[in-house]
């Protein structure tokens, strides 16, 4: 089954080439020219992933950006003016998954789109891990704390993985970064802090008193949870 793709953009050539581009590599895209639109579809055509301008009529993508996470974990990127860091740093604090900045090229975008697609594959066999107070099932990308299922995005769910399949290790941002989007760091780069700072408040988790995440000042995080194996 083809995947699908979501673009909201008020550029209707802009659309289109996207629409023609995606075809190539196999992926059935829709397109919305105002944020109402494009919800409506997301609600009708359950889109794998959205691609969400942040200047649209009506209402801006960080705007959508906060309706879709509401009531959705579909993962977003956003398109963002060249250079313009706090577009970033807004967006992925408002769950956003990554982050491309206009103008780009549509091959860029297809290794953006892949990549975060990657990380949803589920895995090959079921596998469950529980930790003192948290369990987190690969397979379907779900987690619990406390017995009471936790909603999170893409890119948090990959972070909370990749830390719980290295307790004890302290990951350096940069290691987490190559993780959640095998892109290049850029001078001012808080993406890493801000997608920790959500996952700690929906996990909630207290940085200064963590029962899953430690901050290693000046190096980067490490899950602290204890795992709890069956008895034989």
């Amino acid at each position: 089954m083809k995947q699908r793709i979501l673009v909201i953009d008020d550029d209707e050539r802009l659309n289109a080439l996207l629409v023609r581009f995606f075809q190539g590599y196999g992926l059935e895209t829709i397109t919305a020219t105002h944020p109402d639109q494009g919800l409506k579809l997301l609600r009708q055509k359950a889109p794998d992933l959205v691609i969400l301008d942040i200047m649209l009529p009506g209402m801006n993508g960080f705007e959508v950006c906060k309706l879709i996470r509401k009531t959705s974990d579909v993962p977003i990127i956003m398109l963002t003016a060249k250079g313009d860091l706090m577009d970033k740093v807004v967006g992925l604090e408002l769950g956003a998954d990554d982050y491309i900045a206009k103008p780009f090229e549509p091959r860029e975008i297809v290794a953006r789109i892949q990549s975060v697609l990657r990380r949803l594959r589920p895995a090959a066999r079921q596998e469950i891990r529980r930790f003192a107070h948290m369990s987190i099932d690969v397979a379907k990308r779900s987690v619990e704390v406390d017995g009471r299922g936790i909603e999170l995005t893409t890119t948090e769910f990959t972070a909370l993985k990749l830390l719980a399949e290295n307790p004890g290790t302290v990951l350096s941002r940069d290691q987490i970064l190559d993780e959640l989007r095998g892109i290049e760091c850029e001078a001012y780069n808080r993406s890493v802090d801000i997608t920790m700072s959500r996952l700690r408040q929906k996990l909630h988790d207290d940085p200064h008193n963590p029962r899953f995440i430690k901050t290693v000042w000046g190096t980067g995080y490490m899950f602290i949870a204890e795992e709890e194996h069956d008895a034989p």
